[in-house]
């Protein structure tokens, strides 16, 4: 049975039309006679939407108790039964309820989609897995529900559902989304404009990679070795000269002229070292091209033209921007040059722009051909000299026949041996000498004609030939050697000091470093290996490539050790020998970026620490000056009463007894809140967490304010939440008698609690002054206070007290306008386990 396909219509935000888009392609599909059904769809009450749902069958929903709920879920085994063409499930990342037959949606998905039934589903991008951090630090809000990356991108289809930030808030104030109720918290909360221009940015990008991973995929499958332009990725050949920055700046206007387009800088060194790049220059231009938005690359090329082609061949390259060559007229007599040879071959799908500047034809000093190594052709060349050249040469001599005698005669073949060595090295050089040295006797040393010598001087002239032939050659070709060497050592010191600045400026992270691996040395996959012990198994800590982890060394083409317990791997072709030093210093680089990420984890966990020893102090440090006040009270109550000057009333004295007994409580409830607290942050307890519902404890917390300052809005439908009653008593006291010393006379508190996601939100919003926004967060330090308080005394300990019983919980505490002027405390308290579904008639939020 063939596996049916996903659709997946994707947005940045809640409410900008993923389940209406999915609605409307199911009507499209039944008018094509497509049997399609509705196996869950959430409208959330929004009428756009529930009318879109008219003549669309719908498979009802499965019902399930939980902690004295009903809820609904999606039924599998009706959908399976039913077996329609294509079936209709809305928000993917959903959490079931505890008893469903998965625990998330998206395997009701997987399970529908192994049944052959095709599935168009959507989901939010702060719901994909991966970007849960980075959502988290735009919205301040932690998605619980989410759904891994691989499910999404294994989609067969995914269709961005797009809107402006400006036309979404205005769908939000016009009722389209949430209730009118809810439409002024989620504006100034999470449909802040920063928050969604933020979330729209993400999506876009995400999509636009997925479609290019579609690209590389189809380009890989159908061999397509042809660049395709579909997007503008502009490829900038570096030499280490400082004309380098001119065309880094050139590239990056070429591709502001085009959306999405993408400069890459390359620069190719010789595996023999002889690319003349500055360090420093090199250094400089690669902080200049990643400060403007692109990348930087270093990689290994015999041949420079063609590395430089290869390279941008290989990542889809539009265009190739070059300098004028720097070479002087005379030294194109060693070639055309890179520039020309890339523009010949680059093909008619590459652009090549030669970009002037003012280096160009200033000359790079010595010809590039001093000390190269020996290739094929310059052999070949020398054995031609030193063989067919004493040939030429008897020839020549013999046809002029002037007599210039044994001696000049041995000079002439000396030089034919001194230029097979510069050409050829030391065996074409011997081989000269041996040919010139036999030449020599039989054509000109009497006797002539024969392999003999008559005179003994002539003997001792044939070998001091020899012996100067052979020296000559061993000298030049130990200098071709040393030079080679020399040069070798350079551009692996390049390397090798770009490596160490990067990792020293802490630029570069495991992933990226083994990428760099991967690329200098055109591997397919490289994979950071590890284990405890001899006899533990290898395990991964990093990879990258297109062949898949290595699970072991041996598996690999290559593998480097690390110390004991650690190997680098790379599979995609074997390295020389020579090649293994400048890999070394890779994988020891490996190794330490590895050790530094993990110091910085454990340095991020010694951080919250301390600054949870922080709070901790400053809350005791709060809370001490606190107990003055009921101790005062009490102090008062009792001197009245026991002084003799004056005869207290049964009413009198019962005030009094009434205002000692409410300032021990306080005082014992005070206490007991801060011996609580000391010991949660030392670690010896922890707070009794239980499940709770809010309007048992919020109303609770309202005792130490007067009745008519306060308005409650607080739902009986909402999710339970898993809290320390205690805890969240005070700390909600403590909001709620700030707002109120601060809220205008005639202007009650509004106290409100609404569901978001996974969590629930109690909302005590103002009327009063506010607080600008570089303010917010000192409130919440001890001993802040913004402004006078028109009433009540106070030291400005409330909000400090009410963070640290709020994180004491795992809940948070954030201040944000109120709209229309004022202040809103948003106190967000997690939901117990499994509690994740908005109840009915309720907003979902971001869930949806």
């Amino acid at each position: 049975m063939a596996r049916g396909k996903l659709r997946i219509y994707l947005g940045a935000a809640p409410g900008v039309g993923k389940t209406y888009a999915m609605l409307s392609e199911a009507h499209r599909r039944i008018e094509r006679g497509t049997d399609c059904v509705v196996a869950f769809v959430e409208h959330h009450g929004r009428p756009r939407t529930e009318v879109m749902l008219h003549g669309l069958e719908q498979i009802p929903r499965r019902e399930l108790a939980y902690r004295d709920t009903v809820f609904t879920e999606m039924d599998v085994d009706a959908i399976l039964a039913r077996r329609p063409a294509v079936a209709l499930v809305d928000e993917m990342a959903h959490t079931n309820v505890p008893g469903s037959r998965n625990t998330k949606r998206w395997q009701d998905i997987e399970e529908l989609l192994e049944a052959g039934i095709h599935v168009v589903s959507t989901v939010n991008i702060q719901h994909l897995e991966s970007l849960g951090d980075i959502v988290e630090s735009i919205t301040g809000v932690r998605q619980k529900e989410t759904v891994p990356d691989e499910v999404v991108r294994r989609a067969d289809q995914i269709e961005l559902v797009d809107m402006s930030p400006h036309a979404l808030r205005r769908r939000m104030a016009h009722g389209n989304i949430y209730k009118p109720n809810k439409v002024d918290a989620a504006l100034s909360n999470y449909f802040r404009p920063g928050n969604l221009t933020a979330l729209r940015e993400l999506a876009l990008l995400w999509v636009a990679d997925r479609v290019d991973e579609y690209l590389q995929e189809y380009r890989s499958e159908h061999r397509v070795s042809k660049i395709w332009g579909s997007r503008e990725r502009i490829v900038v050949g570096l030499t280490g000269g400082s004309e380098g920055r001119t065309l880094i700046r050139r590239a990056t206007r070429l591709a502001e002229k085009g959306a999405g387009g993408e400069v890459l800088a390359v620069y190719i060194a010789r595996s023999d070292g002889l690319a003349s790049g500055s360090p420093k220059e090199l250094a400089v231009q690669r902080t200049l091209v990643e400060d403007l938005g692109g990348t930087f690359h270093h990689v290994l090329g015999e041949d420079i033209a063609s590395a430089l082609l290869e390279f941008a061949r290989g990542v889809n390259a539009t265009q190739i921007v070059l300098g004028t060559s720097r070479r002087r007229a005379w030294q194109y007599v060693f070639g055309p040059g890179v520039g020309a040879t890339v523009a010949r071959d680059s093909g008619p799908d590459l652009d090549v722009h030669i970009v002037t500047h003012e280096e160009a034809a200033k000359g790079r000093g010595l010809p590039v051909t001093r000390g190269a190594r020996l290739g094929r052709s310059r052999i070949i060349r020398g054995w031609l000299t030193g063989v067919v050249g004493p040939a030429l040469l008897t020839l020549l001599l013999l046809q002029v026949g002037t007599g210039l005698g044994l001696a000049n005669d041995m000079l002439l073949f000396l030089t034919l041996t001194v230029a097979a060595a510069l050409l050829g090295g030391l065996l074409p050089a011997l081989a000269s000498a041996v040919v010139g040295s036999l030449l020599l006797n039989w054509f000109f040393t009497p006797p002539v004609g024969r392999l003999t010598i008559a005179d003994p001087k002539n003997i001792l002239a044939l070998v001091i030939f020899v012996l100067v032939a052979i020296s000559v050659a061993s000298v030049v070709d130990v200098a071709a050697r040393r030079t080679h060497q020399a040069a070798r050592l350079r551009a692996e010191s390049e390397i090798l000091s770009f490596l160490a600045g990067s990792v020293l400026r802490g630029e570069t992270t495991l992933d990226a470093l083994l990428e760099r691996v991967r690329e200098t040395f055109a591997m397919d996959a490289v994979a950071l290996l590890e284990r405890e012990s001899e006899t533990s198994p290898w395990t991964c800590s990093g990879s990258v490539g297109d062949a898949g982890p290595l699970a072991r060394p041996e598996d690999a083409d290559v593998d480097m050790p690390v110390g004991d317990h650690m190997a680098l791997a790379l599979s995609g072709r074997v390295l020389p020998a020579e090649d293994r030093r400048v890999l070394a210093a890779f994988a020891a680089q490996a190794a330490v970026v590895l050790d530094r990420q993990r110091l910085q984890s454990q340095a991020e966990t010694a951080r919250k620490l301390a600054e949870g020893n922080r709070i901790r102090t400053a809350l005791l440090a709060a809370v001490s000056h606190d107990l003055r006040t009921p101790l005062a009270g009490i102090k008062a109550s009792v001197t009245s009463l026991r002084s003799d000057d004056v005869e207290w009333s049964d009413e009198d004295q019962a005030e009094l007894l009434a205002g000692i007994e409410e300032g021990a409580d306080r005082l014992d409830h005070l206490v007991g809140n801060l011996l609580d607290m000391s010991r949660l942050q030392t670690g010896t307890v922890t707070p009794l967490i239980r499940e709770v519902d809010l309007d048992e404890v919020v109303p609770m917390a309202l005792g130490g304010v007067p009745e008519d300052s306060v308005i409650l809005d607080i739902p009986e439908e909402l999710p339970m939440v898993a809290v320390d009653p205690g805890l969240l008593e005070r700390s909600v006291a403590n909001i709620v008698e700030n707002a109120v010393k601060y809220s205008p006379e005639g202007e009650p508190v509004l106290v409100s609690a609404s569901t978001l996601g996974g969590r629930v939100e109690v909302r005590v919003a103002d009327r009063g002054p506010g607080v600008p926004d570089g303010a917010k967060d000192r409130i919440f330090e001890p001993f802040q206070r913004y402004g006078d308080a028109p009433r009540g005394a106070g030291v400005g300990l409330g909000l400090a007290v009410a963070r640290g019983f709020a994180e004491a919980i795992g809940a948070t505490l954030t201040a944000e306008d109120t709209p229309g002027g004022g202040m809103t405390m948003v106190l967000t308290v997690p939901t117990t386990a499994g509690q994740l579904t908005a109840a009915p008639g309720l907003p979902a939020a971001v869930t949806s």
